[in-house]
């Protein structure tokens, strides 16, 4: 390991380093996806990622302890300024960052990597405020944090898009929630598309190497209804199967070209380089699969994204940190020696007419696949859930999530209909309208529903002090919202309008906690509640999934 804060020899411009090309993520062209590629939108030649993820101390498996600390990547200038030299010695084009906060600004350090023709593709989630594998849902509180993000980094032409999720599905019993995940795209898609953001912004997801890996892809892929506005626009696959030494054949490499040779938009690896059996350890990596990946992969691939810049606990890294010290690993210059010496087919987007189509979506069945592909869990609409807890006739007066479980037990158990508008079954494609509220909003649906269920005795709106009665209003715009939703919550959510994320999103500062994310629904109200209500559903003929 060698070290050098700075070296003449990578200076890349110090200018374009210190900002006096100020804007150039204006200017830099575009990446767009077209058919099984990506390509510069400005002379069509075809992009490849050769690509680093690029977040410090940080867990992308995902957590959802909202106590989790994290850095914004994008948003010290100083850090940006530190790396980038570094990065272009291993040939970076894109960097993958796991986690932004929206309230910071981003524009010195993007204004940095588009001046070094580096683009980015990030993550929307963050700790705390993610899709959980085993409880799955898709509600107003990650919907702001989605659209925060895409609000925030829209306006740089280098950053080519988001991942709506990460390793979400990592075993078999959790494909139900791909279900969840596939209605984020919709609704990040529908949004950009909404705001007249560019629409070469680009929604993807990124799989594990799961058992359930090709039912994954399919699903992701496939279009049940008209036109692509659930599918996914790119596929990120994260892969450690080639290690060390290994070869075309050992690795699995082989099998992954010939299933994907009709897949329908670009696939790359959005993480690879294997750390296990590697002869000197975790910082000898060779990289040798980098000759293929850019070699005879490229008909089906666009390249992929090494894991990882920082050397961390869980020995992956290329490079170490000391303040402002950087100090490459053996592996930093094996991958900077095999990229040097690759030369990938460039096709011009003039010359390729793409053929693939959508695949089918795979079927409900047995143990491998529980999620239907429509309906997908309804539209978030934060207008539609403010909207009906100002017209319920009883309310929650509490923000103590903790004392939410007996509630939701107590009203779901006494009579499964109170609950049916906030039902979540990816298995039947049984959703309720306002199963994308918020914890507080769904508890105050139930606690109505109970209510009125009980001819509006005042004792059946106080569970202890968590709810009041109170007088229902019903703003301008929410008669038809309400109305479409239905009295029973079973009905139809529409599409929110306007600008959802910025103006909502909460701060989260470099370095601190990630912001808040409640409870997603009343499943997650504690396994006495749970089994209570799949009780009650089954003997109703209902029927749910367990995940």
């Amino acid at each position: 390991m060698w070290t050098s804060s700075a070296l003449p020899s990578l200076t890349l411009g110090l200018a374009a380093l210190s900002g006096t090309l100020a804007q150039s993520y204006n200017d830099i062209p575009e990446i767009k996806a077209v058919g099984q590629h990506f390509f510069y939108s400005n002379n069509g030649s075809q992009f490849y990622l050769k690509g680093v993820a690029y977040q410090e101390n940080y867990n992308p498996n995902g957590t959802n302890d909202a106590n989790t600390k994290y850095t914004d990547p994008l948003s010290d200038a100083s850090k940006c300024s530190r790396d980038i030299p570094f990065m272009k010695q291993i040939f970076t084009n894109v960097i993958r960052v796991y986690a932004i906060d929206p309230t910071q600004n981003h524009d010195d350090c993007m204004e940095q990597l588009a001046s070094n023709d580096i683009y980015v593709i990030a993550d929307l989630s963050e700790p705390g405020t993610s899709i959980d594998s085993n409880n799955p849902s898709w509600d107003v509180n990650l919907y702001t944090r989605y659209t925060a993000v895409v609000d925030s980094l829209s306006k740089y032409k280098n950053v080519i898009g988001f991942f709506a999720g990460n390793e979400v599905v990592s075993a078999q019993n959790q494909t139900a929630a791909a279900a969840f995940v596939k209605a984020a795209v919709r609704d990040t898609k529908g949004y950009i598309k909404q705001m007249n953001y560019r629409s070469t912004l680009g929604v993807g997801y990124a799989t594990a190497d799961v058992p359930s890996r090709d039912e994954l892809a399919h699903y992701f892929a496939c279009e049940p209804e008209d036109g692509s506005a659930t599918s996914i626009d790119f596929w990120g696959y994260n892969v450690y199967s080639w290690c060390g030494d290994s070869n075309y054949q050992d690795s699995s490499y082989g099998e992954r070209v010939d299933f994907f040779q009709d897949y329908p938009v670009p696939v790359f690896f959005a993480e690879y380089g294997c750390i296990e059996g590697v002869v000197g350890g975790p910082t000898h990596r060779p990289f040798t699969e980098v000759a293929v990946l850019y070699g005879n992969m490229t008909s089906v691939f666009s390249g992929g994204i090494v894991y990882e810049w920082f050397y961390s606990d869980n020995h992956y890294g290329l490079v170490e940190i000391n303040g402002n010290s950087v100090s490459p690993y053996p592996d930093f210059t094996s991958l900077s020696s095999q990229l040097a010496k690759v030369t990938p087919s460039i096709t011009q987007s003039s010359a390729y007419k793409p053929s693939n189509t959508a695949p089918a979506c795979p079927s409900v069945g047995g143990t491998t696949w529980a999620a239907v592909a429509s309906p997908l869990p309804p539209a978030v609409n934060p207008q539609l859930c403010n909207c009906e807890v100002a017209n319920l006739q009883c309310t929650v007066d509490s923000d103590d999530e903790d004392s939410y479980a007996d509630v939701f037990n107590y009203i779901c158990g006494a009579d499964q209909k109170y609950c049916d508008g906030i039902a979540r079954n990816a298995t039947t494609g049984d959703y309720g309208a306002i199963g994308g509220c918020s914890p507080k909003q769904q508890l105050a649906w139930v606690a109505n529903q109970y209510y009125e269920g009980s001819s509006n005795k005042a004792s059946a709106c106080d569970f202890n002090g968590l709810a009041k009665t109170q007088s229902p209003t019903t703003s301008a715009g929410c008669e038809a919202l309400i109305s479409a939703a239905g009295t029973d919550g079973r009905g139809t959510v529409p599409s929110p309008t306007g600008q959802q994320g910025t103006a909502a999103a909460s701060s989260s500062s470099k370095g601190a906690a990630a912001g808040t994310m409640s409870a997603p629904s009343f499943f997650n109200y504690g396994t006495t509640f749970f089994a209570a209500y799949v009780i009650t559903a089954l003997v109703s003929g209902v029927g749910m999934f367990v995940l």
